[in-house]
């Protein structure tokens, strides 16, 4: 059965006329009784009574004509939809992206694109930098925006943005940041996984000081509370410029920069799966956001 048979049948139940069914759906008379006789033939019911040059609904018929008008209602409908996702007046777009990113870099891009298409709903997740990406890997998310590198094959991933490590404490670091001076210091740290440890760990080694001689009195899940325990004046934590900046202004933590060239935060795409016109648009709207941001990764 399919959807043509279906509005010829509708238009011969409502006409009650064969020819004039086939005028009005613009197909011949003899496509039109076909599609009638394939409906009859195939389920073994009679839809028409067929008296002399009359046709009218079988009680059989009668009841069809209700389901082959909902089915024909449900399928435009179907087509609306699609128009409508190809028009972006609707649509969802599932985003991910790890914390530093999510709490304070992603907001205002999120709120730039919802302007511009308020019916596109926007669902976003958070997880660290694995995650995120593992969650692009499996469809769960079509974007991911994150702050570690990814080394995935079946991954895309460029540059959206940049970002800076400050390492924070309540008092400076005496001697900079010799590794004799970071060694000698007590230690908050995002978990493993996390963008911002990875990140840090990598800072380390360009020094020649192997992270795993480091202090380490915590590990925290979230940039909040590793700032949390910093403000206690418990030790120092390696964080984003943008978690920690209205503490370093306000007086209330002493931050020493790595000495690092800016971070990137990257943005990931499945190179496989299907991009949809919703990410087209927010990746669009992204550059228009931040004018200087590197090109995307097609």
């Amino acid at each position: 059965m399919t959807l043509e048979q279906l509005r010829i049948f509708v238009a011969v139940a409502e006409l009650e006329h064969v020819t004039m069914a086939a005028k009005s759906l613009n197909v011949t008379q003899s496509a039109t009784s076909a599609a009638i006789a394939a409906l009859e033939t195939r389920h073994d019911v009679k839809l028409f009574h067929r008296t002399g040059r009359r046709i009218e609904l079988s009680e059989a018929g009668r009841q069809f004509l209700h389901e082959a008008r909902a089915v024909l209602a449900q399928a435009m409908t179907a087509e609306q939809v699609l128009t409508d996702l190809g028009a972006m007046k609707r649509g969802t777009l599932r985003l991910i992206a790890s914390q530093t990113i999510a709490a304070y870099w992603l907001p205002e891009r999120l709120a730039h694109f919802h302007a511009r298409y308020p019916n596109v709903e926007l669902s976003v997740a958070i997880a660290n930098t694995d995650g995120a990406a593992q969650a692009v890997l499996e469809g769960q998310a079509e974007l991911g925006f994150v702050e570690g590198a990814i080394d995935d094959a079946a991954l895309a991933h460029w540059p959206v943005a940049q970002d800076e490590l400050l390492v924070v404490g309540r008092e400076p670091i005496g001697q900079g940041d010799t590794p004799q001076a970071l060694q000698g210091l007590v230690w908050i740290m995002r978990e493993q996984g996390s963008g911002t440890r990875s990140t840090f760990e990598a800072a380390l080694r360009t020094r020649g000081l192997d992270p795993a001689s480091l202090n380490v009195v915590l590990t925290l899940p979230s940039n909040e509370s590793v700032l949390a325990a910093v403000r206690t004046g418990i030790g120092h934590a390696a964080l984003s410029r943008l978690v920690v900046a209205p503490f370093v202004e306000g007086g209330q933590l002493a931050a020493h920069p790595l000495g690092l060239t800016a971070r990137p935060f990257y943005a990931l795409r499945h190179k496989e799966r299907y991009a949809s016109k919703a990410a087209d648009a927010f990746l669009a709207c992204l550059k228009m956001f931040d004018p200087e941001q590197p090109a995307s990764g097609d």
